[in-house]
C-alpha cells in the first residue's frame, strides 16, 4: 500500500504541473478556482490543481481504488491532442499494443464478470441502465457505456443455460489508445465490473 500511496503521489504532481486550462477545454470539463471536476461511469470526481489529490466530490473522504485514481491521471496525461473516438467497437485483443495482456484480461475480468452474473440478467439489466447505458440488440443484455465522455464502451451479455456458462464481453474504441496507456484500458475495464457489481448490488449475492 506504501508503494502504491506513493505512485499516487507522484502522479498527482504531475498532474498538479499540467495545463489544467487547455485540459478543461479539450475535455469539456467543469473547472473552478481550486479543481477540475470529471465523471467516470457516472461518478463525479474532484482533481485538486494544486496537490493533484481526487476525490469523489459528493464523498471526499471515500477511499479510491488504485485503478480509478491512476485511469483518471492517464487520461489527462497520455491522451493525445488529436484524439478523437473512432465509433467502431473491437475486442480487447484488437486494441493496439494490448495482445499480450490478451490471456490475463480473459481470466481475471471477463470470466469472473460472467460468473458473478449468471443468473442476475435483471440485476445486470438495471445496473447497466443506472450507468446510463444505451441498450443494443446483442447478447442478453447489451450496452453502450460511457466510461468518461469521450470514452464509449460496449459491454455485451450471454446468461448461462442448461448447455452454456454464461459470457461476457467488453469492446472498446479502437482508437482508445489515443487517449490511454493500453496497460490502462484493463484498469478501465476493472472499474466498469466495479460499478456494474456496484450498482446491482452484487455483494448480497457473491459468496
Amino acid at each position: 500500500m506504501d508503494n502504491y500511496k506513493a505512485l499516487e503521489k507522484k502522479w498527482g504532481e504531475i498532474f498538479s504541473s499540467l495545463n489544467h486550462r487547455e485540459l478543461a477545454e479539450r475535455f469539456s470539463l467543469e473547472e473552478d478556482g481550486e479543481a477540475l471536476y470529471i465523471t467516470y461511469f457516472q461518478q463525479r470526481y474532484r482533481l485538486a490543481k494544486a496537490q493533484g489529490k481526487i476525490t469523489l466530490a459528493e464523498e471526499p473522504d471515500r477511499e479510491l481504488s488504485f485503478q480509478t485514481v491512476m485511469t483518471i491521471y492517464h487520461l489527462f496525461y497520455y491522451s493525445k491532442p488529436y484524439a478523437r473516438v473512432r465509433g467502431e467497437f473491437v475486442p480487447f485483443r484488437l486494441v493496439k499494443r494490448a495482445g499480450p495482456f490478451e490471456a490475463a484480461y480473459e481470466r481475471n475480468i471477463l470470466k469472473p464478470l460472467a460468473r458473478t452474473f449468471d443468473g442476475h440478467l435483471e440485476e445486470l439489466r438495471g445496473a447497466c441502465q443506472a450507468l446510463k447505458g444505451r441498450p443494443i440488440s446483442q447478447g442478453d443484455a447489451g450496452y453502450v457505456i460511457d466510461a468518461f465522455s469521450c470514452m464509449p464502451l460496449t459491454f455485451v451479455f450471454w446468461d448461462g443455460d442448461e448447455e452454456f456458462g454464461a459470457q461476457a464481453n467488453i469492446l472498446f474504441d479502437a482508437d482508445i489508445t489515443d487517449f490511454l496507456h493500453e496497460e490502462t484500458v484493463v484498469l478501465v475495464a476493472e472499474d466498469l465490473v466495479r460499478r456494474l457489481k456496484e450498482e446491482a448490488g452484487a455483494k448480497n449475492w457473491e459468496a
